[in-house]
This record gives structure tokens, C-alpha cells and sequence, in this order.
């Protein structure tokens, strides 16, 4: 018989069946075993999960409840310390660029524990061992964390992942990027959660790749190709006989290589009936690929990537990969498009890796006239105004080689402001 009961309740001999509540929260990554150890049971009054369900069927059932014993005399109280004289603390000045250097020291701490981490996870299940799904939410939190503090210098540290740490923390820069993603598109925290658990997840099914094949520097045969392609089954498959991650894990791991043309694999979805979550997982991860150095080609700069992502028709959700590029603040030179002030805008090269991106304004949408160039730089804190769509110039009468012709004439100004 199963039964509900808390997690105060729990002891050694019972039959977990399962953890109510969010698997986010749950400490193992198993959800159905026989409770014999006391490490097991320690990790499972210490952690957050209110009730689980036992089989009674399979295990020892709830202890009767018992009379309560006498109370003892309180102890008498310890005799209070006296408080130590508080000694003087020097301030050290900050200088203008500590807080960047904080930033990189506490994302390059935060990316080595989860490549660490990770390591672990994919070994683990690369010899068919069992994990505790404590460290796939402890990186995922982590990773939330860093988000929230300072995004730009957690990305740009994990771009910097060297060839040898590609398969653990392409990982973990997926799952940074769909939490961003996530974030740009106003979800919920437990949905966002998952997008992260899925991103770590993604590419588990590599680890029962063969390493020869995984790790080749020279262009895979068609043969080689194809048992590449087997991993996002592999991993799906993989995932749900451990019988407690969350379906939207499940999903992404499965589909994350679908295109929207329906010439994806491993089951060629037609668009509409790819979920939002594996199309999510199919942009961060391509343009974590890209943006990576790999054995067998250099890593290409973020608007290197953008650009050509944009250019593959039918690969990606146009309307999401637009939404992608407001998370990540980086934009294909050239696109012309709407500022929060109702004006139009093209995209310039800013001249620079990694930094804010320039759109030179043109033209009012109010008013519906040209107006006075004006160059604005996205994300400064100066400037209030942020690039709300894409938009077809035609719309408005706007020709493209007018366009372009602006861009020609600002090219010298805007490579020495860069």
C-alpha cells in the first residue's frame, strides 16, 4: 500500500516510491528505492521536500506513535561571554575596475565547480552509475545565481572554455543560456529551473558515444555521422529510466536537433510540434558550438554566429531567435530595426568582441520621416532605449540601398568609436 507521509516520518527499511513536489527540489536522482543507508536518510530530512510516498508493500510502515517521555528539569543556562572589544577595520579603497574583477573571479569559480561537477555527472553515466540529482541542482542554482548578478561576465567566461573542456561545460553554458533565454522571455521561476536542468542534461547521450568517433578532428564519415546522431535518443532514453527528471528535460534532450523545416533528427518534426523548450535548446546550443573552439574548427565571435544562424532559413523559430539575440545583446550588422523611442535603426559593427552593440538611428516612426543620425548604444546606462524587432524597411518606403548607404558613410567613424 502506498502511503503520504512527511519527511520526519521517514527511516531506514521504507520503500521510497516517491518525492512529492518539485524534482528541482529532491535530493536523489532516483525516485524509487529502498531506504538502508543513513547517509541516504540524512540527505533526506536534511533537504527540502515536505512529503514523499512509501510502499508499505515493499518496506517498513510508519512507526506507531509512542507516549511521550517525561520532561527533564531545564538545564540551568551557560553564563553569557563577555563581548569582545571590537577592533578597527581598515578600509582599502576600490578602484574603478574591482567590481569587473570580482565579476570574472566569481564566474571563472562558479564555471571550474560546475565543469567539476559535470565531469562527474557524464562519467557517472558513461559506466551506467546512478547520480545524485543534488548535483545537477546544485550547478543549476549556481548558474541562476550568476545570471542574476552579472550575466555578461558569466557568459564571456564560459566562451573562453578551452577544446579539452568542451564536453563539460558546453553543458553548463546551454544551461546558462536557456535560463537567460528564459528570463528575456518572462517565465517562471520552476519553468526556468528545468530550462537549466535541461541545458546541463541536453547532451548526455553523447557519453555512450565512442570516444574516437565524439572527439574526431577531421570530418565524420556518413557512418560516424550517424551514430553522432543516436545520442539525443541515447540521452532521452537514458533519462527516463532514471524515472525522476522533469518531462521538459526529457523533451529537450530528445529534440533539441530538430530545424523547423522538419529536416531535423532523430524524428524530422515539422515546427509545429516542437515544443517552445527544444526549440529554446536547439538555438542555445548551436550557438554555444559555434561560439566554442572545438578539435576541429575555431571558435567564431558571437555576431560571427548570430549571423549566420539568421542566414539558415528553416533551422530555428525566427521569432525566438530574435528573442535569443535580446538575451545575449548581440545582433547581425546590417539588421534594420525598431527602437524602444519609435525609431528605425540599422545595426552597426561595433568594432569590438563581446562589447554593446551600436544601431544607428534613422528615421521616426511617429512622425514618419527621416530624422538626424543618431548613434545609440544598447545596454548603456546612459541610454534608456533597447531594441524591441526586426522590421522590413519596405514597410515604411524605406529602400535597402538607402540603407546601406548610410552604413558606408558612417563605416570610418564608427570603426574609430569602436
Amino acid at each position: 500500500m502506498r502511503k503520504s507521509i512527511r519527511r520526519d516520518q521517514l527511516r531506514l527499511g521504507m520503500f521510497i516510491h516517491r518525492f512529492e513536489g518539485s524534482w528541482f527540489k529532491h535530493p536523489f536522482w532516483r525516485a524509487r528505492f529502498l531506504l538502508e543507508d543513513d547517509e541516504d536518510l540524512a540527505t533526506v530530512l536534511d533537504s527540502e521536500i515536505e512529503r514523499l510516498i512509501i510502499d508499505t508493500d515493499k518496506g517498513v510502515d510508519v512507526e506507531e506513535p509512542q507516549s511521550a517521555p517525561p520532561l527533564r528539569p531545564a538545564a540551568a543556562p551557560a553564563p553569557a561571554r563577555p563581548a569582545k572589544t571590537p577592533q578597527p577595520v581598515r578600509a582599502t579603497p576600490l578602484r574603478p575596475d574591482d567590481g569587473h574583477e570580482v565579476a570574472r573571479i566569481e564566474a571563472t569559480r562558479v564555471t571550474n565547480q560546475s565543469k567539476k561537477v559535470m565531469r562527474e555527472i557524464f562519467d557517472s553515466a558513461r559506466l551506467g552509475k546512478a547520480v545524485q540529482c543534488a548535483s545537477v541542482t546544485a550547478v543549476v542554482a549556481d548558474v541562476t545565481s550568476m545570471i542574476e548578478k552579472n550575466r555578461q561576465a558569466f557568459l564571456k567566461v564560459l566562451r573562453l572554455k578551452s577544446k579539452d573542456e568542451y564536453t563539460y561545460l558546453h553543458s553548463v553554458a546551454v544551461c546558462a543560456l536557456m535560463i537567460n533565454l528564459g528570463r528575456q522571455l518572462k517565465l517562471d521561476e520552476a519553468r526556468i529551473a528545468d530550462l537549466g536542468t535541461a541545458g546541463l542534461l541536453h547532451d548526455i547521450g553523447k557519453m555512450l558515444v565512442p570516444a574516437d568517433v565524439l572527439n574526431k578532428p577531421g570530418r565524420l564519415t556518413a557512418e560516424e555521422f550517424a551514430i553522432i546522431q543516436t545520442h539525443a535518443e541515447r540521452g532521452s532514453q537514458l533519462l527516463e529510466e532514471i524515472g525522476a527528471v522533469p518531462d521538459l528535460a526529457l523533451d529537450v534532450c530528445r529534440h533539441h536537433h530538430e530545424k523547423m523545416d522538419g529536416t531535423g533528427y532523430p524524428s524530422r518534426l515539422p515546427g509545429a510540434q516542437i515544443s517552445l523548450a527544444a526549440r529554446m535548446g536547439a538555438i542555445c546550443d548551436v550557438y554555444d558550438a559555434l561560439t566554442s573552439n572545438r578539435v576541429y574548427k575555431q571558435a567564431w565571435t558571437p555576431v560571427e554566429a548570430i549571423t549566420r544562424m539568421r542566414s539558415w532559413e528553416g533551422h530555428f523559430d525566427s521569432a525566438l531567435l530574435f528573442s535569443f539575440m535580446q538575451s545575449i545583446e548581440t545582433f547581425p550588422v546590417g539588421m534594420v530595426v525598431r527602437l524602444r523611442s519609435n525609431r528605425l535603426g540599422v545595426v552597426l559593427d561595433n568594432g569590438r568582441r563581446a562589447s554593446r552593440p551600436k544601431v544607428l538611428a534613422f528615421y521616426s516612426t511617429r512622425d514618419q520621416e527621416w530624422i538626424e543620425k543618431d548613434i545609440v548604444v544598447i545596454g548603456e546606462s546612459l541610454s534608456r532605449d533597447a531594441i524591441l524587432e526586426e522590421v522590413d524597411p519596405a514597410h515604411w518606403g524605406i529602400e535597402r540601398a538607402a540603407i546601406d548607404r548610410l552604413m558606408e558613410a558612417q563605416a570610418p567613424r564608427s570603426k574609430l568609436a569602436g
